[in-house]
């Protein structure tokens, strides 16, 4: 059992910056890929970022790829979400997830979620 606490949302202009966290609780949270998603009013649930259990790879959703960065520290079991250049577009609950899938871009796969943390960007 694995349970996700994020933080770290907020309102930010555009172009700034942000850093969410992911809490997780477990002995085991080394061995569970994490993701970030995200949902915006009115629109599906999407895929943001991933990092794998092993070997830290790292999976962007292509409209994130040179502003977002995840990582991890297993020794805190805590994941991480730094945001930079965030644009409007970027306004969304944010969530984390864990899995022990390999496939870390699909929603579905992901076992444990956190309750969100709201990221808003104005203009």
């Amino acid at each position: 059992q694995v349970q996700l606490v994020e933080s770290g949302g907020g309102l930010v202009q555009a172009g700034g910056s942000l850093r969410l966290s992911c809490a997780a609780s477990g002995r085991t949270f080394s061995s569970y890929g994490m993701g970030w998603f995200r949902q915006a009013p009115g629109k599906e649930r999407e895929f943001v970022a991933a990092i794998s259990w092993i070997g830290g790879i790292t999976y962007y959703t292509d409209s994130v790829k040179g502003r977002f960065t995840i990582s991890r520290d297993n020794a805190k079991n805590t994941a991480y979400l730094q945001m930079d250049i965030l644009k409007p577009e970027d306004t969304a609950a944010y969530y984390c997830a864990a899995t022990r899938s390999l496939e870390l871009r699909v929603a579905i796969n992901y076992g444990y979620w956190g309750q969100g943390t709201q990221v808003t960007v104005s203009s």
